[in-house]
């Protein structure tokens, strides 16, 4: 599996399917494997683009596939529904739209208070069974979240275990460091780490205002990127420029090799909207930090709330 996968939330949205075939193109050329999917991704087109690529470059078997299922969309509205009946009814869809007749790995995208957690992993223990998929993990689930979930599986008899967790990490939202990875580490399980740069922000496209045809200027967006332009995060920012300019590197290669030496990380899920972007990202894996440059972003990007 590669250290850096490719996330295709945008795929069907803001990506269409000419740059979407680039975008794949230049990852797997690039000796990349880990693509992440979910049937919401693309306001629920994104595996239908998907699968015609796939089927198109003849490359499925090139790809470790992970998909998702417990977020559905009914109508107009997004629901959470992580029940025995809707998790497998998406598997059967992203099955049929990606056209493949298995997932290397199938994650339940968010914990589902209405549903019973046994309930879940017995959907995720009949897919693994069945042959639906080949491995089973959680995404953004909390550390006591992530622990009870494993448990559970694995008192089952003859189960699969949960093998991975995704969760939002970076230098600027390292609150999985408290609990999630400390859970990973003892469990076993390799985290997938989305949104490693910030949400954009540790790009640095930010620090002189905020662009137009960025994420922060979108009304849909704004929301979703504003906390981590707050000021108490320009130090960190600020930070990786210096790093960043010391090592005659961009910040987000800073970022991703820092990222991708943390304990317990798997692979890095970076998203694209041109492939320019794209391959900027994957340099990254040529960019070594030296240990004094890592150990001052983990100074200056620890949270302050863990402090005793």
């Amino acid at each position: 599996m590669s250290r850096l996968a490719l996330g295709t939330m945008s795929f069907g949205a803001a990506v269409d399917v000419i740059d979407a075939e680039e975008l794949l193109t230049t990852f797997l050329d690039a000796g990349g494997t880990l693509v992440d999917t979910a049937p919401v991704y693309g306001d629920g087109r994104c595996e239908e683009l998907l699968g015609t690529l796939l089927g198109k470059l003849g490359v499925r078997e090139s790809v470790v596939l992970a998909g998702k299922a417990g977020i559905a969309r009914r109508g107009d509205t997004v629901v959470r529904d992580s029940s025995r009946r809707s998790l497998l009814d998406q598997l059967d869809t992203s099955l049929r739209q990606l056209g493949t007749d298995h997932l290397d790995l199938w994650q339940v995208h968010r914990w589902d208070e209405d549903t019973p957690l046994e309930e879940t992993l017995a959907a995720l223990d009949h897919a693994v069974t069945t042959g639906k998929t080949r491995y089973v993990g959680v995404s953004n689930f909390s550390g006591w979240q992530t622990a009870l979930a494993h448990a559970t599986l694995a008192a089952r008899p003859e189960s699969t275990p949960l093998v991975s967790t995704q969760v939002e990490y970076s230098l600027l939202h390292r609150e999985p460091e408290a609990e999630v990875v400390p859970a990973a580490e003892h469990l076993g399980m390799g985290l997938l780490a989305w949104s490693p740069l910030g949400r954009g922000v540790l790009t640095g496209k930010y620090r002189g205002g905020i662009p137009g045809d960025s994420r922060a200027a979108d009304q849909h967006w704004e929301a979703f990127v504003s906390p981590y332009l707050a000021h108490e995060r320009s130090g960190v920012v600020e930070a990786l420029a210096r790093a960043a300019d010391g090592l005659e590197v961009s910040m987000a290669h800073v970022a991703l090799a820092w990222l991708r030496e943390r304990p317990t990380v798997s692979s890095l899920v970076v998203g694209a909207r041109t492939t320019a972007q794209l391959a900027e990202n994957l340099a990254s894996e040529d960019v070594t930090i030296p240990d004094e440059i890592a150990v001052a972003l983990d100074d200056v990007s620890a949270p302050s709330t863990w402090e005793v």
